[in-house]
């Protein structure tokens, strides 16, 4: 084997290193309890951004300036002289990407960490005041070009906020991407709509009180793989129970605040100033447009 040129060794080196110390690959992949990677949000506002490097321009280098009106906001524009900007960073060399020992090391490398995969799902939520919620979830298995249609006692609005990314028990970290809606059984009416659900209503399953389960309907998936991150997210749903409502009911009461807030503070849009310069005069075309 070829000895690595010492940048990119360094580079690989730095790469498998920060994988390493990041749990969503894990390393070796064994045989895991299944777990939520990350935190839980409940809530919490973020800390704030930094604030953004503001550009100053001195009134001996603006040379011409526009005023415009726009959605109850004022935009300013200005011609200002030229600013001498860093160069851009200098590539990396081809030829020493496709070095046969660099491709050997990318190789082996993603022979042991796999891509992340990302859980496709789409919940609806059946929710009644005298029985307890049930999801009817559609899952298409990434890669798998086959769709698949569970029943799950378990609630899954605490799921869609609250879990975004989870190492299933064979060792794969998935991040989930979910689109989902609550469906009130009692209402009878689809407010979106106005369709009755009594014609539309589909036939809920009974589930056995206690942990939340699952089952399919229709034909499950040709690989019962698939079905590994489904279990494993059901495992997660009833050891992190109580912590999943709790967040969820801190989302909850974070976004009633914030639009509480926002109806008594309407945002009002900003003036924003926008600043331009040439670096070259336009050369006038055949046609006498400018180029």
């Amino acid at each position: 084997m070829k000895t690595l040129p010492p940048l990119i060794a360094y580079i690989i080196a730095s790469t498998v290193l920060a994988h390493s110390q990041n749990e969503k690959i894990p390393t070796p992949r064994v045989a895991t309890p299944a777990h939520i990677l990350g935190n839980i949000p409940d809530g919490t506002p973020p800390l704030p951004a930094p604030p953004k490097p503001t550009l100053v321009v001195a009134k001996a280098d603006i040379l011409s300036t526009s005023i415009h009106q726009q959605g109850g906001r004022t935009i300013t524009i200005r011609e200002i002289k030229p600013i001498d900007l860093p160069e851009p960073p200098q590539q990396a060399s081809a030829s020493a990407a496709m070095d046969p020992a660099v491709r050997e090391h990318i190789a082996d490398y993603h022979a042991t960490h796999p891509k992340d995969d990302i859980l496709y799902l789409g919940a609806t939520i059946y929710r009644s005041k005298n029985s307890p919620p049930r999801t009817l979830v559609r899952y298409n298995p990434m890669g798998a070009g086959e769709n698949c249609t569970f029943w799950s006692s378990a609630d899954f609005s605490l799921i869609a906020g609250g879990i975004h990314s989870f190492l299933d028990s064979a060792g794969q970290t998935h991040s989930i991407f979910m689109s989902w809606e609550n469906i009130d059984i009692d209402s009878k009416t689809d407010p979106k709509s106005t369709q009755s659900y009594e014609n539309n209503m589909p036939e809920i399953p009974e589930f056995p009180e206690g942990m939340a389960t699952w089952q399919i309907t229709g034909k499950p998936p040709t690989d019962t793989k698939a079905l590994i991150p489904i279990q494993s997210l059901h495992d997660i749903y009833n050891k992190e129970h109580d912590r999943l409502l709790e967040a969820y009911e801190g989302r909850e009461r974070a976004r009633i605040k914030e639009q509480a807030y926002l109806k008594a503070h309407p945002p009002k849009p900003k003036n924003i100033t926008l600043n331009y310069w040439r670096t070259k005069t336009p050369t006038a075309t055949t046609k006498g447009e400018n180029k």
